[in-house]
């Protein structure tokens, strides 16, 4: 009889498979809340010494024996900065067509993914890799499917924003003045600005303002109010008998999931916090296509290594229900897709991970593995007016997201029971 790792384990080891992706899109390339918790198991989190606090006011809601994460010296957060970063996220103004805003391609509730295999930008071209999902980005060692060079949201926000390889927001030297006049004249933003940057006002400017607030808000986007994590934080009735029996098969040696998506609060090999280092390097070659061409080669893409040619970041597993379409290439349509495709042991392909060997599962167990995995959706996180759209329409109501600006063939979220 196999039996599900009890919660008191499963908080304090790591147990750990290559399963599933979806997931914050982009190649890396240079470019110029506060709340009430809303369950018992989050409390305001105590600052370690290495805290930043300085001249902030926010307040993390997170659960016993997760760290506060990791937090630039020169952009604390701040209630403020996190309600001006709010209101650029969902502002399609912010793009040189002004039908682009990061909220397009990270819709609240998809869990901050888009639904799409591949997102399009300001100018129509679809982006070659699928839209990463938000949740818990503080905590990540690495931000990019491909490049794990790109560590800090201050610095992967300036990619979508200012990239060419595609356009997304197009914002480039003819129209960034632009853009940016119409953001700060408009009353609202002169009002969130001076909130968050109080004193004497400066010159607004993208990178000492607009960067630093919508790293702030996406900072802040934090998911840990899940079946799964209420069951980590003790409560063995959280999880239903088949997403325990799910669980069981997650963490064994048979399946290996949890291998590289490990069983704890963030699903992933490579998470950091103020008081942890990244113990992994979070790069797999999961088999998932035959071939690795441009520019879709992985970590090759930073190291030029042969070695690192088709290995992709490990995205977390969290709210991956509502995620679909999976992998770095959005090609699997669902969840049941990405399980058959591990238990065939994917393709064959240079530098496959040695731990993507296949398995068979029957029917039920199968079942029972999605029942595990629809687990991890944190329904309060997609639903969370804190991280809604702030923006009403012509109606004066406030609207759920911002639209997908080009049609494309959706994911098709599991139907969870």
């Amino acid at each position: 009889m196999i039996t599900a790792p009890t919660p008191a384990r499963l908080a304090t080891a790591w147990t750990a498979m290559f399963a599933i992706a979806a997931l914050l899109m982009g190649c890396d390339q240079p470019t110029p809340a506060t709340g009430a918790g809303t369950a018992a198991h989050l409390a305001p989190a105590q600052a370690t010494p290495a805290a930043v606090v300085l001249a902030s006011d926010y307040v993390w809601q997170l659960p016993e024996g997760v760290d506060l994460p990791r937090i630039p010296a020169n952009n604390p957060m701040t209630q403020a900065g996190f309600e001006l970063g709010r209101h650029l996220f969902y502002d399609p103004r912010m793009s040189a067509n002004g039908n682009i805003a990061c909220a397009s391609c990270h819709h609240q509730d998809k869990g901050f993914s888009d639904g799409l295999p591949h997102p399009f930008g300001t100018y129509g071209d679809a982006h070659p890799r699928n839209a990463q999902a938000l949740g818990n980005t503080a905590w990540y060692a690495s931000l990019n499917w491909g490049n794990p060079v790109t560590v800090q949201l201050e610095r992967q926000i300036r990619i979508p924003m200012f990239g060419d390889t595609p356009f997304e927001h197009g914002l480039e030297e003819h129209n960034q003045a632009r853009v940016l006049a119409t953001l700060v004249s408009d009353p609202t933003y002169q009002k969130l600005l001076v909130a968050a940057y109080p004193g004497p006002q400066p010159d607004w400017n993208y990178v000492n303002h607009i960067v630093p607030a919508l790293a702030t808000f996406v900072r802040g986007l934090t998911s840990f109010d899940s079946p799964w994590d209420h069951y980590l934080q003790g409560d063995t009735q959280a999880l239903s008998v088949a997403a325990q029996r799910g669980l069981a098969l997650f963490s064994s040696d048979r399946l290996h999931c949890s291998q590289c998506h490990e069983a704890n609060h963030f699903l992933t090999d490579s998470h950091v916090s103020q008081r942890q280092a990244a113990q992994h390097s979070g790069f797999h070659n999961n088999a998932s296509v035959a071939s690795f061409d441009f520019p879709n080669t992985g970590k090759f893409e930073a190291t030029g290594k042969p070695e690192d040619l088709g290995l992709f970041r490990t995205p977390s597993l969290r709210n991956i229900a509502l995620t679909a379409p999976y992998m770095h290439d959005g090609s699997l349509p669902d969840l049941r897709a990405v399980i058959r495709t591990y238990a065939a042991a994917g393709k064959t392909t240079q530098n496959r991970d040695p731990l993507i060997t296949g398995f068979t599962l029957s029917a039920g167990e199968e079942t029972d593995l999605l029942a595990f995995l629809c687990s991890l959706t944190d329904e309060q996180f997609v639903s969370d007016p804190r991280y809604a759209n702030p923006w009403p329409d012509a109606n004066g109501q406030l609207r759920p997201e911002t639209p997908t600006p080009q049609p494309a063939k959706p994911g098709v979220p599991v139907q969870c029971l």
